[in-house]
């Protein structure tokens, strides 16, 4: 089966599952009891709604409308598909919805129109103006969606905004002028080529223009030529840029010598080496068709030393992404009730998208792309998509320039409260699942599966595989895991499948000997005879842990069939604790809406001593901060510094910190305290001010036994519906992780790419 079959199954199978689709609408008030509904509704909603006729300005303290925007399109230009209809269109219209909420915080309802006729189109968002605080229009066609926007701009006192014209325009604004900065040209100087005239093209051409660009050195080519004043069949908006510099009938590779700057909106491969050699010294090219730039991006920087290359491709420098964009535009004009997104906020987003790349980058950004140190330079001109300062950023100065352009109807006066805002939309580090697969794909490492013989795990395998995330190793029955392939359709070039039990060839069976040997000697002092070394090797987790010792593998992951111990227990056995670490220990991350949550141990040590709890603690401090997050960590159990003065759990966790706080007097942990407690900083503060986490809510929780841990992680990622990866097995000396029975394939997954990323840092 091809690639693009299997992403085709899993696409279908994704937006299917559990609740069709990918959004829902969650209740932000309690509705716990009748008290609850008769506020919500009635009686209690008749008072809101009173308030807002004498004042309907009130409309955004008591409702959501501030913080709601409509994604509205009409199907007529879907991504790549073009004209599918408004029903075809509505996942992607989900998925921008998805992007808007999980980016800056904005609640999104997604509506598809059944009609192009602009007039209707324009008169049905007219009328829905009561319901929303902006509008999104995507994927409308040309020329209709020009008109659209303007009409609706000029007759809403919302902000509206086209996506597909702007977006793009906005990002690659930025990205030009780092890269002319860098090359040390003007940008009212340098001769551009804009490849395809289409709502993108005209849309970013005209902020090129904004930022000084002279339309004179600009030529803008669509499939059939240069625009040019001769011409008789330009339809659209295509007549704004025509150009008489270059004759009429020039062709793309004629055209092509001597220019600065290339920006390709049209369609892969139109562009080759020769022609990239043509241009100018110290060229810029800017391949955006996707998924097939206009020239592969190796073959654009084998071509010359000197090009500065970005394409709209996540797997090479440089991506132009509109999600560095509109979230954060639609958030600063959002929560200065804006009336428009115009010119000054769009060129200000620009500014500070340019500005942010010339900045320090954070730790963690470094760690998602595998650099010692992002910096400024030709491979690095536009903010990465996972850079926790955009929301920061580019919201406070697309805010301020609505401001200052006097179309704000609600002015931000204290900045510092307004970041503090920004921040708590959405958790420092929430993006971390993204950060760690980033990071794998960045060096993938080879991960040997003791559990081969099981659907899901050869299906998470598959998506490794496409992800490149990873290099597999399968263990288990070669005729049964080939049948599995089959009967589902699931392809794994040259992947290696190893029967440990059934070796097929000498090499395997040497390896086997080999293997068994080694146990041996490791353990015949610790009652093993070489028989029974032999007989263990031939168990896949044994077989596996091994593979990881002697380095033909990198890391292993089982236990998806078996139980915890049984392959915890050969890891120990084969590979051992780290030299320091006395017992090993298990962490499982929670993804709240607060930022990832670290809850340990979940999965070892049945009811830890003093010194243990100390330990478990040391360890899931240093792998949280693996991930570059400063560990706040709570001593969680049923007392509150001291209130059960005798509880055998709560002295146990009193006696930890006392000996943390010695061992670590920098390390920010506190208790012992109760679980909520370790969250409700205004409590903390009210009761027990002298305490660690009174500033700010703690991310890492230890329990004092694994009863009341796995009851806690169980309950609340079932109940709540949170992601989460691990389990995470902390002190061994090379990575070995186990899965949870019935573990899903994106849990899988998240769990390979997370043993990649514990290889590459041992």
């Amino acid at each position: 089966m091809s690639t693009k079959k299997n992403l085709r199954e899993e696409a279908l199978h994704y937006h299917a599952k559990g609740r069709p689709g990918k959004i829902e609408v969650i209740p932000s008030k309690e509705t716990a009891n009748q008290r609850d509904l008769s506020l919500a509704y009635s009686p209690g909603v008749a008072d809101p709604c009173l308030a807002i006729r004498d004042n309907p300005d009130d409309v955004y303290k008591y409702t959501a409308k501030g913080n709601l925007v409509a994604v509205i399109s009409n199907g007529t230009a879907v991504l790549g598909l073009g004209d599918i209809g408004p029903e075809a269109g509505k996942p992607v219209m989900e998925g921008k919805g998805l992007l808007f909420k999980i980016y800056a915080d904005i609640d999104c309802f997604d509506i598809e129109l059944n009609t192009k006729d602009v007039d209707e189109f324009v008169r049905t968002v007219k009328i829905m103006e009561p319901t929303f605080g902006g509008i999104n229009l995507e994927d409308i066609s040309a020329p209709d969606c020009f008109e659209i926007e303007e009409r609706l701009k000029s007759e809403l006192n919302i902000p509206v905004m086209h996506d597909d014209q702007h977006g793009t325009a906005i990002i690659s604004s930025a990205a030009l002028l780092n890269a002319l900065e860098l090359v040390d040209k003007d940008i009212s100087k340098v001769k551009i080529i804009v490849n395809g005239a289409g709502a993108s093209a005209i849309s970013c051409t005209r902020l090129y223009v904004a930022l000084g660009a002279d339309k004179a050195n600009i030529f803008m080519f669509d499939s059939k030529g240069l625009i040019h004043p001769a011409r008789t069949n330009l339809d659209g908006k295509k007549a704004e840029f025509v150009n008489s510099n270059l004759p009429a009938d020039i062709t793309l590779k004629e055209a092509m010598r001597g220019v600065d700057v290339f920006i390709g909106l049209s369609r892969g491969d139109i562009l080759n080496q020769e022609m990239i050699k043509a241009m100018a010294k110290n060229c810029v090219v800017f391949a955006l068709a996707n998924p097939d730039p206009e020239i592969a991006y190796e073959k654009a920087i084998a071509a010359r030393e000197d090009i500065i290359m970005a394409t709209g491709r996540s797997d090479y420098p440089n991506q132009v992404n509109n999600v560095l964009g509109f979230p954060y535009i639609f958030r600063g004009a959002l929560d200065v009730r804006s009336k428009v997104i115009n010119e000054a906020m769009k060129l200000a987003a620009v500014r500070s998208l340019a500005e942010l790349a010339k900045l320090p980058v954070p730790e963690i950004v470094n760690l998602a792309y595998g650099e010692a140190n992002l910096t400024f330079g030709k491979n690095y001109i536009i903010p990465k998509p996972v850079d926790p300062r955009l929301l920061t950023t580019v919201a406070p100065a697309v805010a301020k320039a609505a401001m200052e352009a006097g179309v704000a109807k609600d002015p931000i006066t204290d900045w510092d409260a307004y970041r503090e805002q920004l921040l708590k939309r959405l958790g420092q580090g929430n993006n971390l699942t993204k950060i760690i697969l980033t990071k794998a794909r960045q060096n993938p490492k080879r991960v040997v599966f003791a559990d081969a013989e099981n659907l899901s795990v050869l299906k998470a395998v598959r998506v490794a595989i496409e992800e490149k995330i990873a290099t597999p190793i399968l263990l288990g029955s070669v005729k049964k895991i080939k049948r599995l392939l089959e009967e589902n359709s699931i392809e794994l070039p040259q992947t290696v499948i190893i029967d440990p039990y059934n070796p097929e060839n000498e090499q395997e069976i040497s390896t086997l000997q080999q293997y068994a040997d080694l146990f041996y000697e490791k353990r015949k002092r610790k009652g093993v005879t070489q028989p029974e070394a032999h007989s263990l090797m031939n168990r896949r987790n044994y077989y596996g842990a091994m593979m990881v010792e002697t380095g033909a593998a990198d890391a292993m992951i089982g236990g998806l069939t078996r139980n915890y111990p049984d392959t915890i227990r050969p890891a120990l056995n084969i590979i051992g604790r780290q030299a320091e670490v006395n017992r090993v220990s298990g962490m499982y991350i929670l993804m709240s809406r607060f930022g990832p949550l670290f809850l340990a141990d979940t999965t070892i040590n049945f009811d830890p001593s003093v010194d243990e709890i100390v330990e478990i603690t040391e360890l899931a401090a240093r792998q949280v901060e693996k991930f570059n997050i400063k560990p706040r960590i709570a001593l969680v159990t049923y007392s509150n510094f001291g209130s059960v003065s005798d509880g055998i759990g709560a002295v146990k966790m009193r006696k930890a910190v006392a000996i943390l706080k010695e061992k670590h007097p920098n390390m920010i942990v506190d208790g012992e305290m109760q679980a909520h407690l370790a969250f409700d900083t205004d409590l903390l503060k009210e009761n027990h001010p002298f305490s660690d986490l009174a500033d700010g809510r703690a991310n890492t929780l230890i329990f004092p036994n694994l009863s009341s841990s796995n009851i806690a992680y169980n309950l609340v990622k079932e109940v709540a519906g949170i992601e989460k990866i691990g389990p995470i097995v902390m002190g061994l000396k090379k990575p070995v992780h186990v899965l949870q029975l019935g573990a899903s394939v994106r849990e899988i997954v998240d769990m390979i790419a997370l043993a990649v990323v514990d290889a590459q840092g041992k």
